[in-house]
């Protein structure tokens, strides 16, 4: 039974999606303990089980509440392992295998804040199981610094990239000619086109890409089309400040914000260069992989997890966070670059990705540290 607040959208509820599928074909049965979301449906799809409850909330009340319902959910389905992937879900998870005395493990996805004791002791529920995985080195190399955690007891396994789904050879070109419509661009529109992907929040850099475009329109730059893909999730006011910043710098032309998007291959196969400009770190950073399987080049903020996806000036660019300034001059490289040199750095990630972040590799790793943990307990 895996944990997770919802099932929106994100690098966490995919890999959930995937790990689910996972145990099915490998014969288990696979339950989610969620609030819902979008994604729900693609889980049931798949064979999985839904257990909805409010888990995402941080009440301590409720999550005594979801506590007492995990148990019987544990009890009655003869669950054999709790796999949490949110700290304030991870604390239900967690007393509910402990009540079981079912096994239990804990994804680190991120890398949490700690400006206190108290929030240090909130993030440590997620290395009190059985076992950490981590989603890169980086996010495994943070754990181990922060709760001086035994290294044996902590696995870094990247996340993986369904590359049957983020196949460009297996998306016709009625899907992106779909998208190209409903996002209003021109048949005969030639700009190099850039696309963020991922939900409207300060951290995912959106102005700072505002500003660099707005920076290259002054140096007389016309020749790019930058569209933002993903929805606010009730930032309604982090929404109207990117309209209004588009608006000020007279951007409307350049400058898209197409909402969510549920065809992510044909909407990186629609655009030219994937943009990941994140404030702070990303962990892993899954919209730096996707687009490098479907053959496109990515210019990413150089921190985080992206340092090991992104290959500066082969597979990409690494760019200084929150430099518009840096993120202008790259933007226009790419541009610059031509269409065929691009392709070339595409073909050259696209290569590395399959190689190295495969998702039957990262639930393989999975599995396998599912066994380890149920042959320790026997």
């Amino acid at each position: 039974m895996q944990v997770v607040p919802e099932l929106e959208t994100g690098g966490a509820e995919q890999t959930t999606i995937d790990v689910a599928r996972a145990v099915i074909e490998a014969g288990g049965r696979a339950f989610v303990a969620t609030r819902g979301g979008r994604m729900v449906a693609r889980l049931e799809a798949d064979g999985g089980r839904l257990a909805q409850m409010p888990v995402q909330s941080k009440n301590p009340l409720v999550m005594l509440g979801n506590a007492s319902r995990l148990v019987d959910l544990i009890r009655r389905e003869k669950v054999s392992l709790v796999h949490a992937r949110s700290r304030a879900p991870a604390f239900s998870a967690l007393w509910a295998a402990q009540a079981t005395r079912t096994p239990f493990v804990a994804t680190y996805h991120g890398v949490y804040k700690a400006n206190s004791a108290l929030k240090r002791w909130y993030n440590a529920v997620m290395t009190r199981g059985d076992l950490v995985i981590a989603n890169s080195d980086y996010t495994r190399d943070h754990v181990l610094a922060e709760h001086g955690l035994d290294p044996a007891k902590i696995v870094s396994i990247p996340r993986g990239v369904d590359l049957d789904r983020f196949n460009p050879g297996w998306v016709p070109p009625l899907r992106t000619e779909a998208l190209r419509e409903a996002w209003g661009i021109a048949a005969d529109d030639r700009r190099t086109r850039f696309l963020l992907a991922g939900r409207l929040t300060r951290i995912k850099g959106h102005l700072t890409i505002i500003e660099a475009a707005a920076q290259m329109k002054a140096a007389s730059r016309h020749d790019f089309l930058i569209l933002f893909a993903g929805d606010d999730q009730g930032r309604t006011d982090y929404g109207a400040e990117l309209t209004a910043a588009i608006a000020a710098a007279g951007l409307q032309d350049a400058v898209k914000i197409v909402g969510h998007c549920d065809d992510m291959p044909a909407a990186y196969l629609l655009c030219d260069v994937a943009l990941l400009p994140t404030t702070v770190p990303e962990s892993f950073g899954r919209a730096a992989v996707e687009p490098q399987a479907m053959g496109r080049t990515v210019i990413a903020s150089n921190h985080g997890g992206t340092v090991e996806t992104v290959v500066d000036g082969t597979t990409g660019w690494l760019v200084p966070p929150g430099d518009p300034a840096a993120w202008a001059e790259a933007m226009t490289r790419a541009i610059d670059l031509g269409a065929a040199a691009r392709l070339r750095m595409g073909e050259s990630g696209m290569s590395r990705t399959r190689q190295l972040y495969r998702v039957d590799a990262m639930c393989a790793a999975t599995l396998g540290a599912y066994e380890r943990i149920l042959e320790a307990r026997a």
